[in-house]
């Protein structure tokens, strides 16, 4: 992991941390690669219980409890899945908070309609969610570091967002 991922995980472990909150991850492209990220942190298990590496449709649907339908209409790469993983997960884990990615890494499994590179990603908690498409195809490689770092910032800056609207509602 490069410096700035570990500068971002110790920030979600501080964040963490002092809320007393858990997370967890749902991983498909990027195959445990977050959940990795966030256990790069000495002190992670107080706040990571796990993740679900969810590589195929079907782990997505009976594990993390994804619409068949949904994945049918709209494939597993698109926004809603992504966001359905991280109800499940918090579900499925028992966690206040969940990451998910799903997307094609590369080098294969695009199509004309989603091309490699697309990867979508999603964090919060079972009641909101904020997602993040990715479209840029560099190297499975690359794809993935991307996809993995703009997922830890994309909770850190979720967090982050919490504590504001938190700070405003005592105002």
């Amino acid at each position: 992991m490069d410096f700035e991922g570990k500068i971002i995980s110790r920030e979600i472990s501080q964040l963490l941390w002092e809320r007393e909150k858990t997370v967890s991850t749902a991983e498909s492209c990027t195959g445990g690669r977050i959940a990795e990220a966030i256990i790069a942190v000495p002190g992670a298990s107080k706040y990571f219980k796990g993740g679900i590496i969810c590589y195929v449709n079907e782990v997505k649907e009976n594990i993390l409890g994804v619409s068949h339908e949904l994945i049918e209409e709209k494939t597993a790469v698109c926004e809603e899945v992504a966001i359905e993983m991280v109800k499940g997960a918090c579900k499925t884990l028992n966690t206040d908070y969940a990451i998910a990615a799903t997307g094609f890494a590369g080098p294969g499994g695009g199509t004309k309609e989603i091309p490699v590179g697309t990867i979508w990603l999603a964090c919060g908690t079972a009641d909101k969610v904020v997602s993040l498409k990715i479209d840029e195809d560099n190297g499975r490689d690359i794809n993935l570091s991307i996809a993995t770092n703009k997922a830890i910032q994309m909770f850190c800056d979720f967090l982050k967002a919490e504590d504001a609207e938190n700070i405003e509602e005592e105002s």
